[in-house]
């Protein structure tokens, strides 16, 4: 009796570890993915307006929060 009480001791054990370490490999980061890393348009006269769209997704497998408001940053010459 005592013998089988030490076998469901260390299958429980066993078991829990390898959940442990499933759960572990499973929960990975989320990662911002932007269809068009470059936009172009040419030379463009002043005072025309242009207009652009960007997808930006979450391709990682966890939810992806913001700790702060995201902004776009324009660089001029780029």
């Amino acid at each position: 009796m005592r013998k089988y009480l030490i076998v469901i001791l260390v299958a429980g054990v066993l078991l829990t570890a390898a959940a442990v370490l499933f759960f572990m490999q499973t929960s990975g980061a989320p990662v911002l993915t932007v269809d068009q890393q470059k936009i172009d348009y040419g030379d463009v006269k002043f005072g025309v307006p242009e207009s652009f769209a960007i997808k930006i997704t979450n391709s990682g497998s966890s939810i992806l929060r913001f700790k702060e408001a995201p902004y776009i940053q324009v660089l001029e010459g780029c």
